[in-house]
């Protein structure tokens, strides 16, 4: 059976100018990738190595009614700022996304204090990464136009650290280039007003998935992810944040996480294949008998655009999942039409 060392929290993932690999159990005090030395063979000067630097947050929320996913990015070259939310009983999305040219704002380096706030025409965002206090916090305001009703949200993620595990990881692109992700899986509390109407957030029946991500991407970048996050037949709340990416050493190290109870199992590599294509089911396999899941896309959503000589192709699918996990004490885990969503990025920067 696939097992991975969680490692004790430490400072920073960068030791004498190298990257780390592995995976802990906490955020890092401070995540500054340029600190590391000579990324590529020629020696860039430093606003040069930044502007290679991609990161980026996503909050997922997912209740008996709605569905939430909110994109905060900045690829240096623009800045991105998406939200998705879906009632399943109307079937209405609402969709709202910004795309800024240039570097403009910058995703702190710490989780434990820290905020990012953002306000442009018809739209206001602000991240409070608040770990010493087991909370993260996000508050969004869209004005209505005529496409979209308004809406506004105030969500608090309950970190705790006594109840639920966290995971932090670094893998390797190269020798000296890598990406850190942060994702923990936890009960979400709030308000939102979505086209008039109130609705609470209960954090008995809601769950979120918080991460944070910051890497020395490839210029072209494949990535395909598979998240679910709910409630078992027990009525226990487990979800899994799984990744086909262009890490290396996958096997060793991998961003693949399922959690129960608070609890967190590590997952081996996946393969996640669309044999009939985007639109049709998808299959996510390991080779450990760990993950046997499928995903039937129901909203099909897609962003593509081509801005400064770069090129986005982002779809994000909304739908369920079926199947099997296996947790590190072996136990099955029944997913039967688990609400999530699948995302396949293509990106050229």
């Amino acid at each position: 059976m696939y097992t991975r060392e969680i490692q004790p929290p430490q400072r920073t993932p960068i030791e004498r100018g190298k990257p780390l690999q592995g995976t802990w159990g906490s955020a890092f005090n401070e995540v500054d990738l340029l600190n590391i030395q000579r990324p590529y063979s020629f020696p860039f000067p430093r606003w040069m190595r930044d502007y290679r630097i991609k990161e980026w947050e996503t909050f997922i929320i997912n209740d008996d009614h709605f569905f939430l996913e909110a994109l905060f990015a900045n690829m240096k070259y623009y800045r991105i700022a998406q939200v998705y939310v879906y009632d399943k009983e109307t079937k209405e999305l609402l969709h709202f996304s910004k795309v800024v040219p240039f570097n403009g704002w910058r995703l702190p380096g710490d989780l434990y204090n820290s905020s990012l706030i953002s306000r442009s025409y018809g739209f206001f965002f602000r991240i409070h990464s608040w770990l010493y206090a087991d909370t993260i916090k996000v508050d969004l305001d869209i004005t209505a136009t005529r496409n979209r009703p308004s809406f506004t949200a105030h969500l608090e993620y309950n970190v705790n650290r006594n109840k639920i595990a966290p995971m932090a990881v670094t893998v390797p692109f190269s020798e000296r280039r890598c990406m850190y992700a942060y994702k923990v899986l936890a009960a979400v509390r709030g308000d939102m007003v979505f086209g008039g109407r109130h609705v609470s957030l209960d954090p008995v029946k809601t769950l979120g998935l918080f991460g944070d991500f910051k890497g020395f991407f490839p210029y072209r970048m494949h990535s395909v992810w598979c998240t679910g996050i709910g409630f078992n037949g027990e009525n226990r709340p487990f979800g899994f944040s799984i990744a086909e990416n262009q890490t290396k050493e996958t096997n060793k190290n991998n961003e693949n996480a399922l959690w129960i109870d608070g609890r967190l199992t590590p997952l081996p590599p996946v393969r996640i294949t669309m044999p009939e294509g985007l639109d049709k089911q998808w299959v996510i396999q390991d080779v450990e008998g760990m993950v046997d899941l499928t995903f039937t896309p129901q909203v099909p959503r897609r962003t593509a655009f081509n801005l400064l000589l770069t090129r986005t192709e982002y779809d994000t699918p909304l739908g369920y999942f079926n199947g099997v996990l296996l947790d590190s004490e072996e136990k099955k885990i029944q997913v039967r039409n688990l609400w999530g969503l699948g995302e396949k990025l293509y990106l050229r920067i």
